[in-house]
């Protein structure tokens, strides 16, 4: 598990749980297997761009708000 992985995770269940979904919920809307979205929200996978597009489409949210509101990135070193 790297630093961006787990904080992508972080601001992904956090987004979840603003809508009151469930993780089988989220993967339901994305197409994506439950035990998948579990590792994304824990970290344990490094996500594609297409895959990320599929969360963030099940999450109503587009690339620029998840990356401005839910993961802002701020100059950080995210080793």
């Amino acid at each position: 598990m790297n630093k961006i992985s787990s904080e992508l995770g972080i601001a992904i269940r956090k987004r979840r749980n603003e809508l009151n979904y469930s993780q089988e919920e989220l993967a339901e809307k994305s197409k994506l297997h439950r035990t998948y979205i579990s590792d994304v929200e824990r970290g344990n996978r490094n996500v594609t761009i297409i895959t990320l597009s599929k969360i963030l489409l099940a999450l109503n949210l587009s690339f620029q708000e998840f990356f401005s509101i839910y993961y802002p990135i701020k100059g950080e070193n995210h080793e």
